[in-house]
């Protein structure tokens, strides 16, 4: 599979501490220009985290914020502006500063982790109603769809990559999402169901500009190919010898792995520390040195809001460093 950016690209998750999306964009085109990204910055407050962003994008779903979280409701109201003028405002951002970018990465939250975040007005969550859990799927891809041509209209010639953030789909195939009440859990929800829904959300990128990012353990590498994923991104910390054989796999099927080596909070390590770590990785897969630079993608193991800004600076200039160290070799 070929991929839009170069060997060698290092990039982020996503979310970024700060306020300012000026700030945050400038700080990405810097450090992250051969695979940039929009950031999220959820330390504005309401609105701006990962559930309120994405529930802004979507078509005929409104929310609501209730005690209780994130709920279906009747019509478009306060809280669904505030999280869309957040929104606009990042948009607003990466257009001034991102004109003449070769590539960009959006990242929404995938239908299944949205899903097990939203409740309908029965306090049921959105995955324990079929009919419901459709009807988001096919709103977040409507409204995807309109992201995508939003940005391709704001930055003419840009090749956009979608990320699609899924930390709790392992959860929602063990039926280990909590209910409402904390009480129990959340039936499973079958693979023959969750696959489709996030395939439907990838195909509206072109081959090779899929990426799917779950920081859990148990990632169901499997079922992410088989939805048509060109990336996978995971915390390389949760990475075990049982997963090798999966990761094999999506290697030798032409999918890059997106490795998180630097974690997501203040938590200091050297560029050469995370150099080794994707070195004894790709060590133990078994593959040559010569492919590596193509198919590994070094990242921070998650979104860096909960960061201090100087360690986040730090870290994206050391990813910088590793992605540069895997095109001249590993040295």
């Amino acid at each position: 599979m070929s991929f839009p950016w170069p060997p060698g690209a290092a990039t982020g998750i996503g979310s970024l501490p700060g306020t300012d999306p000026d700030e945050a964009v400038r700080l990405v085109l810097g450090e992250a220009g051969e695979l940039p990204y929009l950031p999220e910055l959820p330390g504005r407050g309401f609105g701006a985290d990962m559930i309120a962003r994405t529930g802004s994008l979507l078509v005929d779903f409104p929310l609501e914020w209730q005690p209780h979280g994130w709920t279906v409701a009747g019509r478009p109201g306060r809280d669904l502006a505030r999280a869309r003028d957040h929104l606009r405002r990042d948009l607003d951002a990466v257009t001034e500063q991102a004109q003449g970018v070769p590539l960009l990465k959006v990242s929404v939250c995938g239908p299944l982790t949205l899903g097990a975040s939203l409740e309908l007005p029965n306090l049921h969550k959105v995955l324990t109603d079929h009919g419901a859990f459709r009807d988001l799927t096919g709103s977040l891809v409507e409204g995807t769809r309109t992201l995508l041509a939003d940005l391709g209209g704001r930055l003419p010639g840009t090749a956009i990559v979608l990320q699609v953030d899924e930390p709790g789909l392992p959860q929602v195939l063990a039926g280990e999402v909590p209910t409402p009440s904390g009480y129990g859990t959340v039936r499973s929800l079958p693979r023959s169901v969750a696959q489709p829904a996030l395939a439907e959300l990838l195909e509206l990128a072109a081959p090779g500009h899929r990426v799917v990012h779950c920081c859990a353990a148990r990632v169901p590498y499997d079922l992410l190919a088989g939805a048509g994923a060109s990336a996978v991104s995971v915390d390389a910390s949760l990475l075990t010898d049982a997963s090798l054989d999966a990761l094999g796999e999506l290697v030798e099927a032409g999918v890059s792995l997106w490795l998180g080596v630097f974690p997501g909070t203040d938590t200091p390590i050297s560029a050469a520390e995370a150099r080794e770590r994707i070195g004894r990785l790709w060590a133990k897969l078994g593959f040559g040195a010569d492919r590596l630079a193509g198919a590994v993608v070094p990242t921070p193991a998650c979104g860096l809001a909960g960061a201090s800004l100087p360690y986040a600076r730090r870290v994206m200039a050391q990813l910088r460093e590793v992605g540069a160290a895997l095109r001249d070799g590993l040295e």
